[in-house]
């Protein structure tokens, strides 16, 4: 039985400045290295039926962080995202279905140039009308990808066995989208 519930229908736009678009790869096989992008926009659409939904989100690829100005440029270079031939990444979806009180949101995520479908299992945070005219709404929302499948496939390995660099990428995104009351 669904209980999932979504806020009033309308189309939201990603407020940057509380949202954060973050990933967790493991380093060695040992610990695991966290960043960010720090500047995308996107919207999302709350429909009803709320299997109408939409998300769409664009991601400035050179907005990679990872608080280590060396590893970034590596991360950013053709070894990886190759941000002068790939400079945006992407996240359209293409349903949207309701899982007990979660949502999952199922999309095609471009990244370097090669487009994979993802699920994000995605959790209503909270909706509201705040003091200023605007109907807030925030989601949180997560997934795994082989960073190979989008052709992101340097490495080393290490001379006792292992990689430099893990494989699974884990994606957080914690989002808060707004418009206008009314």
């Amino acid at each position: 039985m669904t209980t999932a519930i979504l806020p009033a229908a309308g189309t939201y736009s990603i407020d940057p400045s509380h949202s954060h678009v973050g990933f967790a790869v493991k380093h060695f096989g040992l610990a695991k290295v966290r960043g960010e992008f720090t500047t995308f926009e996107g919207t999302i659409t709350v429909a009803e039926p709320a299997t109408d939904s939409s998300v769409t989100v664009s991601i400035d690829a050179a907005s990679f962080d990872s608080g280590d100005e060396g590893r970034d440029g590596h991360v950013t270079s053709p070894d990886f995202l190759d941000v002068a031939q790939f400079p945006t990444l992407t996240f359209t979806s293409t349903a949207v279905r309701a899982d007990g009180d979660d949502w999952v949101v199922t999309g095609d995520l471009t990244i370097h140039g090669t487009t994979r479908s993802v699920e994000l299992v995605t959790e209503l945070e909270g909706a509201i009308d705040d003091p200023y005219g605007m109907e807030r709404i925030a989601f949180s929302a997560t997934t795994e990808i082989d960073r190979t499948d989008f052709g992101l496939t340097w490495n080393q390995a290490l001379e006792g066995g292992g990689l430099v660099v893990g494989k699974s990428v884990k994606i957080t995104i914690d989002v808060e989208a707004v418009r206008p009351k009314g």
